[in-house]
Protein backbone atom coordinates (compact mmCIF):
# COMPACT_ATOMS: atom_id res chain seq x y z
CA UNK A 1 0.00 0.00 0.00
CA UNK A 2 1.46 3.43 -1.23
CA UNK A 3 0.41 5.86 0.68
CA UNK A 4 0.59 9.68 -0.22
CA UNK A 5 2.27 11.48 2.78
CA UNK A 6 2.08 14.15 0.63
CA UNK A 7 -1.64 14.24 0.82
CA UNK A 8 -1.47 13.50 4.80
CA UNK A 9 0.51 16.09 5.30
CA UNK A 10 -1.45 18.83 3.64
CA UNK A 11 -4.63 18.20 4.81
CA UNK A 12 -3.50 17.49 8.59
CA UNK A 13 -4.48 21.16 9.57
CA UNK A 14 -8.20 20.05 8.27
CA UNK A 15 -7.92 16.86 10.92
CA UNK A 16 -7.25 19.18 13.83
CA UNK A 17 -9.58 21.55 13.18
CA UNK A 18 -11.90 18.61 12.89
CA UNK A 19 -10.91 16.86 16.13
CA UNK A 20 -11.24 19.97 18.09
CA UNK A 21 -14.56 20.38 17.32
CA UNK A 22 -15.12 16.18 18.46
CA UNK A 23 -14.06 17.16 21.57
CA UNK A 24 -15.36 20.20 21.74
CA UNK A 25 -19.20 18.46 21.15
CA UNK A 26 -18.37 15.48 23.20
CA UNK A 27 -17.24 17.07 26.58
CA UNK A 28 -20.27 18.82 26.51
CA UNK A 29 -22.70 16.01 25.25
CA UNK A 30 -21.08 13.92 28.34
CA UNK A 31 -21.01 16.72 30.88
CA UNK A 32 -24.82 17.12 30.00
CA UNK A 33 -25.16 13.31 30.04
CA UNK A 34 -23.51 12.50 33.15
CA UNK A 35 -25.74 15.30 34.70
CA UNK A 36 -29.11 13.86 32.97
CA UNK A 37 -27.79 10.70 34.25
CA UNK A 38 -27.43 11.47 38.02
CA UNK A 39 -30.64 13.32 38.16
CA UNK A 40 -32.51 10.32 36.77
CA UNK A 41 -30.87 7.88 38.73
CA UNK A 42 -31.74 9.54 41.69
CA UNK A 43 -35.62 10.36 40.94
CA UNK A 44 -35.58 5.90 40.52
CA UNK A 45 -34.16 5.48 43.38
CA UNK A 46 -36.27 6.77 45.63
CA UNK A 47 -38.62 5.69 42.86
CA UNK A 48 -40.80 9.34 42.71
CA UNK A 49 -44.17 8.99 41.64
CA UNK A 50 -45.17 10.48 37.83
CA UNK A 51 -41.97 11.59 37.18
CA UNK A 52 -40.30 8.05 37.62
CA UNK A 53 -42.76 7.20 34.48
CA UNK A 54 -41.42 9.81 32.39
CA UNK A 55 -38.19 8.71 33.12
CA UNK A 56 -38.51 5.28 32.23
CA UNK A 57 -40.45 6.34 28.68
CA UNK A 58 -37.54 8.52 28.12
CA UNK A 59 -34.78 6.13 28.84
CA UNK A 60 -37.19 3.57 26.53
CA UNK A 61 -37.01 6.21 23.81
CA UNK A 62 -33.45 7.23 24.21
CA UNK A 63 -31.88 3.90 24.46
CA UNK A 64 -34.41 2.17 21.31
CA UNK A 65 -34.10 4.65 18.74
CA UNK A 66 -30.43 5.48 16.83
CA UNK A 67 -28.41 9.12 17.38
CA UNK A 68 -28.92 9.75 13.81
CA UNK A 69 -32.56 10.04 14.14
CA UNK A 70 -32.84 11.87 17.34
CA UNK A 71 -30.05 14.59 15.51
CA UNK A 72 -32.52 15.06 12.70
CA UNK A 73 -35.70 15.18 14.74
CA UNK A 74 -33.65 17.96 16.80
CA UNK A 75 -31.84 19.88 13.59
CA UNK A 76 -34.91 19.02 10.83
CA UNK A 77 -38.28 18.72 13.19
CA UNK A 78 -37.99 21.20 15.41
CA UNK A 79 -37.87 24.14 13.51
CA UNK A 80 -41.02 23.10 12.17
CA UNK A 81 -42.60 24.55 15.36
CA UNK A 82 -40.53 27.28 15.96
CA UNK A 83 -37.58 26.37 17.79
CA UNK A 84 -33.91 26.57 15.86
CA UNK A 85 -30.95 25.67 16.96
CA UNK A 86 -27.40 25.46 15.45
CA UNK A 87 -25.94 22.00 14.25
CA UNK A 88 -23.36 22.29 17.15
CA UNK A 89 -25.85 22.85 19.67
CA UNK A 90 -28.06 19.64 18.19
CA UNK A 91 -25.04 17.78 18.55
CA UNK A 92 -24.67 18.31 21.88
CA UNK A 93 -27.90 18.25 23.13
CA UNK A 94 -28.68 14.95 20.91
CA UNK A 95 -25.60 13.16 22.33
CA UNK A 96 -27.03 14.68 26.13
CA UNK A 97 -30.39 12.75 25.08
CA UNK A 98 -28.68 9.26 24.21
CA UNK A 99 -25.76 9.56 26.99
CA UNK A 100 -28.33 10.43 29.60
CA UNK A 101 -30.24 7.30 29.77
CA UNK A 102 -26.91 5.28 29.82
CA UNK A 103 -25.64 6.74 32.49
CA UNK A 104 -28.77 6.97 34.65
CA UNK A 105 -28.72 2.94 34.40
CA UNK A 106 -25.35 3.09 35.26
CA UNK A 107 -25.42 5.11 38.18
CA UNK A 108 -28.58 3.72 39.46
CA UNK A 109 -26.96 0.04 39.23
CA UNK A 110 -24.58 2.11 41.85
CA UNK A 111 -27.07 3.01 44.24
CA UNK A 112 -29.04 0.02 44.36
CA UNK A 113 -25.38 -1.77 45.45
CA UNK A 114 -25.05 0.42 48.49
CA UNK A 115 -26.64 -1.98 51.40
CA UNK A 116 -29.52 -1.24 52.96
CA UNK A 117 -28.04 -1.29 56.28
CA UNK A 118 -25.63 1.79 55.94
CA UNK A 119 -28.78 3.90 54.97
CA UNK A 120 -30.86 2.59 58.48
CA UNK A 121 -27.38 3.41 60.14
CA UNK A 122 -27.74 7.25 58.68
CA UNK A 123 -31.15 7.38 59.37
CA UNK A 124 -30.83 5.86 63.01
CA UNK A 125 -28.24 8.75 63.51
CA UNK A 126 -30.92 11.46 62.23
CA UNK A 127 -29.33 12.32 58.80
CA UNK A 128 -32.08 13.34 56.16
CA UNK A 129 -32.55 11.84 53.09
CA UNK A 130 -30.32 14.31 51.38
CA UNK A 131 -27.27 14.04 53.63
CA UNK A 132 -27.58 10.06 53.77
CA UNK A 133 -27.47 10.60 50.01
CA UNK A 134 -24.27 12.95 49.74
CA UNK A 135 -22.75 11.45 52.43
CA UNK A 136 -23.06 8.23 52.73
CA UNK A 137 -24.97 6.68 49.23
CA UNK A 138 -23.18 8.34 46.50
CA UNK A 139 -19.52 8.29 47.45
CA UNK A 140 -20.37 4.41 47.00
CA UNK A 141 -22.35 4.47 44.52
CA UNK A 142 -19.98 6.48 42.35
CA UNK A 143 -17.14 4.09 42.99
CA UNK A 144 -18.89 1.12 42.01
CA UNK A 145 -20.45 3.35 38.68
CA UNK A 146 -17.09 4.15 37.38
CA UNK A 147 -16.73 1.12 34.82
CA UNK A 148 -19.80 1.91 33.88
CA UNK A 149 -19.64 5.30 33.58
CA UNK A 150 -16.42 5.03 31.62
CA UNK A 151 -17.62 2.66 29.16
CA UNK A 152 -20.22 5.48 28.15
CA UNK A 153 -17.78 8.10 27.86
CA UNK A 154 -15.93 6.72 25.40
CA UNK A 155 -19.34 4.77 23.43
CA UNK A 156 -20.19 8.53 23.43
CA UNK A 157 -16.94 9.69 22.31
CA UNK A 158 -17.10 7.31 19.20
CA UNK A 159 -21.06 8.00 18.40
CA UNK A 160 -19.92 11.76 17.96
CA UNK A 161 -19.00 10.47 14.30
CA UNK A 162 -22.91 10.51 13.61
CA UNK A 163 -23.08 14.24 14.10
CA UNK A 164 -21.64 14.63 10.20
CA UNK A 165 -25.09 14.15 9.39
CA UNK A 166 -26.27 17.43 9.78
CA UNK A 167 -23.35 18.84 7.98
CA UNK A 168 -21.02 18.99 11.40
CA UNK A 169 -17.40 19.31 10.34
CA UNK A 170 -16.44 16.53 12.59
CA UNK A 171 -13.49 14.00 11.74
CA UNK A 172 -16.16 11.59 10.02
CA UNK A 173 -16.78 14.18 7.68
CA UNK A 174 -13.89 15.84 7.02
CA UNK A 175 -12.94 11.64 6.05
CA UNK A 176 -15.68 11.50 4.12
CA UNK A 177 -15.28 14.61 2.41
CA UNK A 178 -11.84 13.95 1.12
CA UNK A 179 -12.54 10.52 -0.39
CA UNK A 180 -15.55 11.85 -1.93
CA UNK A 181 -13.41 14.89 -3.61
CA UNK A 182 -9.87 12.94 -4.30
CA UNK A 183 -10.83 9.12 -3.75
CA UNK A 184 -7.74 9.02 -1.00
CA UNK A 185 -9.52 6.43 0.64
CA UNK A 186 -6.53 4.75 2.55
CA UNK A 187 -5.03 8.12 3.69
CA UNK A 188 -8.03 9.31 4.80
CA UNK A 189 -9.07 6.80 6.64
CA UNK A 190 -5.56 6.35 8.31
CA UNK A 191 -5.76 9.75 9.40
CA UNK A 192 -9.20 9.14 10.80
CA UNK A 193 -8.18 6.22 13.09
CA UNK A 194 -4.97 7.82 14.26
CA UNK A 195 -6.89 11.01 15.99
CA UNK A 196 -9.41 8.74 17.10
CA UNK A 197 -7.35 6.97 18.81
CA UNK A 198 -5.28 10.34 20.04
CA UNK A 199 -8.56 11.33 21.54
CA UNK A 200 -9.87 7.52 23.48
CA UNK A 201 -6.80 5.63 24.18
CA UNK A 202 -5.93 8.43 27.46
CA UNK A 203 -9.25 8.13 28.01
CA UNK A 204 -9.18 4.62 28.17
CA UNK A 205 -6.15 4.72 29.94
CA UNK A 206 -7.03 7.01 32.78
CA UNK A 207 -10.46 5.00 33.37
CA UNK A 208 -8.71 1.83 33.90
CA UNK A 209 -6.28 3.18 36.25
CA UNK A 210 -9.12 4.78 38.03
CA UNK A 211 -10.89 1.52 38.33
CA UNK A 212 -7.80 -0.27 39.60
CA UNK A 213 -7.32 2.41 41.84
CA UNK A 214 -10.72 1.75 43.01
CA UNK A 215 -10.54 -1.80 43.18
CA UNK A 216 -7.42 -1.86 45.47
CA UNK A 217 -9.21 0.48 47.91
CA UNK A 218 -12.12 -2.22 48.93
CA UNK A 219 -14.47 -0.98 45.93
CA UNK A 220 -16.24 -2.72 43.21
CA UNK A 221 -15.68 -6.36 44.64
Amino acid sequence: MNLNFDFMQKYLPWYLEAAVLTVKIAFFGILLSLLVGVVCSVVQYYRIPVIRRIISVYIEISRNTPLLVQLFFLYFGLPKIGIVWSAEVCAIVGLAFLGGSYMSESIRSGLESVEKSQIESAASLGMSKLLTMKEVIFPQALAVSVPGVCANVIFLITETSVVSGIALADLMYVTKDLIGLYYVTDEALIMLVVFYLIILLPISIIASFIERRLRYAGFGN
